[in-house]
């Protein structure tokens, strides 16, 4: 895949690795436009090829009562105007064929999540619409047979697909990654890595994932390390209110440092 077919996103002839960034959901316009100024900044400054990420609707809570999203529409426009505002393109997740079509007419990259990736039309729609289409790993999958989930995009005349590893399930309650898993998906398509989707402890007796924020870092440098493309991380000014995935979020305000120490490991991979 070509980073330039994205729409908007720059860098890109940097050296850098790419970035997926943002809160888990959009929650308001003046949440969602606080976090990309804050992104927006931090990788205009390091040159880093950026999308900014936002669930337009959280389709796989654990409980009913969980929240699921502001509504799709007024969180779809929420996700336009962070594109018109800071001139940057915008991915979301969909769940749904219908979901495609809408979303398409926002964002620039559809993300399907990990547990939908074998669902054979949702891929095709999302690969129909003409947009790049992000395909998380399941986490009970291999990275070989991530080859047919590719292959579904291609078959539909849609070059601009890439692939997210976001960790193997590990027990019932924990993930790994393992990075034997990255050239291997290198093979078929540009490979990111989900680094605080990896480190989620879902099935919580109480409904509600938790995570290992603590272990961002290590898995982040890890990866590109071992020369992962693109990195996705989710992130927020206030992790413990936050309405989706607090538990293994990035604060916003460890996020600079954190793209220091990755570009700086980037840099010395590509010297060799």
């Amino acid at each position: 895949m070509n980073l330039q077919h994205i729409p908007q996103i720059k860098h890109t002839d940097s050296g850098n690795f790419f970035l997926l960034a943002g809160p888990c959901a959009i929650e308001g316009e003046e949440m969602a436009l606080r976090i990309a100024e804050k992104l927006v900044g931090i990788t205009d400054k390091l040159q880093i090829p950026y999308v900014f990420k936002g669930s337009f609707k959280k389709a796989n809570r654990s409980r009913i009562d969980s929240f699921s999203g502001i509504g799709d529409e007024k969180a779809l426009k929420i996700l336009r105007k962070v594109s018109e505002t800071f001139h940057i393109p915008t991915v979301t997740d969909i769940h749904t064929n219908e979901d495609a079509d809408m979303a398409a007419q926002y964002v620039d990259v559809l993300q399907i999540p990990a547990f939908l990736v074998r669902q054979t039309d949702l891929v095709v729609a999302a690969a129909n619409t003409g947009k790049t289409v992000n395909l998380k790993k399941g986490q009970f999958m291999s990275p070989e047979s991530m080859k047919h989930a590719v292959q579904k995009v291609l078959d539909c005349n849609n070059e601009n697909v890439m692939v997210t590893d976001r960790g193997t399930m590990f027990g019932y309650q924990d993930m790994i990654v393992d990075f034997r898993g990255i050239p291997t998906m290198q093979q078929y398509a540009t490979t990111v890595l989900d680094v605080t989707h990896s480190l989620q402890q879902p099935n919580q007796t109480a409904g509600v994932t938790g995570g290992r924020p603590d272990m961002i870092e290590t898995v982040a440098k890890a990866g590109i390390a071992v020369g992962v493309d693109g990195i996705f991380i989710e992130t927020h000014f206030d992790p413990a209110n936050a309405k989706s995935d607090g538990a293994n979020m990035l604060h916003l305000d460890y996020f600079e440092g954190l793209m220091n120490k990755l570009v700086a490991i980037r840099k010395t991979v590509n010297a060799f």
